[in-house]
């Protein structure tokens, strides 16, 4: 299982237990005994990959191909789909971004050294607690890491990221509230070229109502890190909220438009119904899922793996009723 060991797997299925509800069981459900494929069959389909945040343009590109496939292979029996529709949603799961090895998810280039990242995203989708896990799992990794608390605008965004990094065992760098962003960003690497980190997480103002002014703040921080590492930023994550559904979605379409976003964190999916948005996210962005978060344990974010994800959602084999059983759904 590689990275993803009995424990962390465990996690990650008992994170995804309210998605895996919301979406596979009901379709189970619809699927279940030797009901006909109709329109009345494929409208329940559609309906319940919408419920559970699949989004619009997601669920089209699923419900077409799974017609296409129908026709092909002239199938007449609801069982029939089951493993095509899981097979479809995998699928939807994967991207053409690079994804980091998910045998080692923590290393990092040998010629980017420090390593930096900068995490985005409005304020309240878990940014601060995403830096500390971030923080910890890097630090676990035997890396040495440094935190930049740029978000300067908060009044308790430092206080909530200084206990993050208290947890993590990592240092952190920060100057009072109001003071310049890019001048925290620049003192975060300035000492992480003197201490020879291995990792910088540099905090952001969660602001997207300003775009304009986000987009310059952002901006100037890049800069006056690049003075002292020519390439910074390495990696930009958005941290999303997966208890928004589709919101996530729209912030990041939005956030593309003012950073290069190169990877997206997804938190709390153990507390939603609303997963499906990770498989939206994947298909629609072509942009990375990096992280997710399925739990509120400092070691509940987990590298993002479309395999691992589909097969806690479905089950080795939910389709065909051995992961439990479809009477018993059927019965509740």
């Amino acid at each position: 299982m590689g990275f993803f060991d009995k424990f962390k797997f465990s996690r990650l299925k008992e994170g995804l237990a309210k998605t895996q509800e919301n979406l596979v069981r009901k379709i189970t459900r619809i699927l279940h005994g030797s009901r006909k494929i109709d329109d009345a069959l494929m409208a329940e389909i559609e309906e319940t990959l919408l419920l559970s945040d699949v989004g619009v343009t997601t669920t089209e590109t699923i419900m077409k191909n799974l017609v296409d496939r129908i026709a092909h292979m002239k199938w007449e029996d609801a069982s029939q789909l089951r493993d095509e529709l899981r097979k479809q949603i995998s699928m939807a799961l994967s991207h053409d971004g690079t994804v980091a090895s998910i045998e080692d998810p923590f290393a990092l280039p040998s010629d980017k050294k420090p390593f930096i990242i900068m995490v985005v995203g409005v304020n309240g989708v878990g940014k601060t607690t995403t830096i500390g896990k971030l923080s910890y799992n890097y630090r676990n990794a035997g890396k040495q890491v440094i935190i930049g608390a740029a978000d300067t605008f908060r009044a308790a965004a430092n206080s909530q990221l200084e206990v993050w990094a208290d947890r993590a065992g990592v240092p952190i760098i920060q100057q009072h509230q109001g003071a310049d962003p890019s001048a925290v960003a620049y003192d975060t690497v300035q000492a992480a070229v003197a201490r020879n980190s291995d990792v910088v997480l540099i905090d952001t103002a969660g602001r997207l109502h300003n775009k304009a002014h986000l987009m310059q703040e952002l901006d100037k921080m890049t800069r006056v890190m690049q003075k002292l590492v020519p390439d910074a930023p390495h990696e930009v994550l958005l941290v999303l909220d997966a208890t928004t559904g589709q919101n996530a979605l729209q912030q990041a379409k939005e956030f593309s438009k003012v950073a290069p976003i190169t990877g997206l964190v997804l938190t709390k999916l153990d507390g939603t119904a609303k997963g499906g948005v990770v498989i939206a996210l994947s298909n629609e962005m072509k942009i990375p899922v990096r992280y997710i978060g399925v739990g509120e344990k400092i070691d509940d974010l987990q590298p993002f793996d479309p395999n691992e994800f589909a097969k806690a959602l479905f089950g080795d084999d939910t389709f065909r009723g051995e992961s439990y059983s479809v009477e018993e759904e059927v019965a509740a």
